[in-house]
């Protein structure tokens, strides 16, 4: 017979999730219904008054061609993000899940980056692919290829990729490295014995184990995709050149603290966390799917 554990009163309970709704309410729910009370109202330029203009502001926006455009650079900037830092580290967690001597000193190197801030890991990588001082542009122009991620979108784009990766790795290396210590040494020995070569163990029986894991990572990275990376994109490139770098959560800071076009702004945020919702369902309702538990 299953035990469960009950509350005699309502008191308690309420009082162990108060602290949680409490932050919740303060720093979630609240400055999201500002959000979207403030994007049916467009101010004045003195901020003094604000006139109502129901979805006017949803109308401008989808009507703008920059504004689109950032949907395919959030969509690819995301998509190479979420890749370039699951991959590397599930490679990584693979080999010190494998490594006998040193493992220790191995695994503790690679969790540093993950301690580093976007907007510090930015500027560290801004100087190393600098123009005109950084060592990785320098030795660049050495072999013969001019780096300029200044005027040229594509480097830009890779540059605020690879950064953005960059500390990301530690933190899905965490939870890989996890994952495969929990798989059960004995089905791999049995693979092995019955003749099955490590990619082959790896990809029939490893990645269905840490398939859970797996679908966490994607969820989480995306989310980090499109919120979190802010602080890489504004000390590297400032959204540009040519907003060949400004995904949908730079947006709303240059239109809304640069621009001062609040109401705009905050219609961008609705949808953005509109959209971020509707991706994590479609994620959960048909990726869940493939996941074993």
């Amino acid at each position: 017979m299953e035990k469960r554990v009950t509350f005699k009163g309502w008191m308690l309970p309420l009082a162990l999730i108060f602290p949680q709704v409490l932050v919740s309410a303060v720093f979630f729910f609240y400055p999201a219904g500002q959000a979207i009370y403030q994007s049916l109202f467009i101010p004045d330029p003195f901020g003094l008054s604000s006139r109502f203009v129901g979805l006017g502001n949803f109308e401008y926006l989808f009507g703008n061609s920059h504004y689109r455009a950032s949907f395919v650079t959030t969509a690819v900037f995301s998509l190479l993000v979420t890749v370039c830092s699951m991959v590397p580290a599930l490679f990584l967690a693979v080999l010190a899940d494998r490594l006998v001597k040193g493992a220790g000193t191995y695994r503790t190197l690679l969790i540093w980056p993950y301690a580093i801030a976007p907007a510090v890991a930015g500027v560290l990588w801004l100087f190393m692919f600098n123009t005109r001082i950084g060592i990785v542009a320098w030795y660049l122009g050495k072999l013969g290829y001019d780096w300029n991620h200044v005027l040229n979108g594509a480097e830009a784009m890779g540059l605020v990729v690879v950064a953005s990766s960059w500390g990301r790795i530690s933190y899905n290396f965490l939870f890989f490295f996890a994952a495969l210590q929990a798989v059960p040494k004995s089905v791999i020995e049995a693979a092995a014995i019955d003749g099955a070569r490590f990619w082959r163990r790896f990809f029939t029986m490893v990645l269905p184990l840490i398939s859970p894991t797996l679908f966490f990572l994607l969820v989480v990275n995306v989310v980090y995709a499109f919120f979190e990376t802010f602080g890489v994109i504004h000390t590297i490139t400032g959204g540009g050149p040519q907003q060949s770098t400004t995904i949908l959560v730079y947006k709303v800071f240059a239109d809304g603290f640069v621009g001062q076009d609040l109401g705009s702004s905050a219609a961008q945020s609705v949808v953005l966390l509109v959209l971020v919702g509707a991706l994590t369902v479609v994620q959960f309702k048909f990726l869940e799917k493939r996941v074993h538990y």
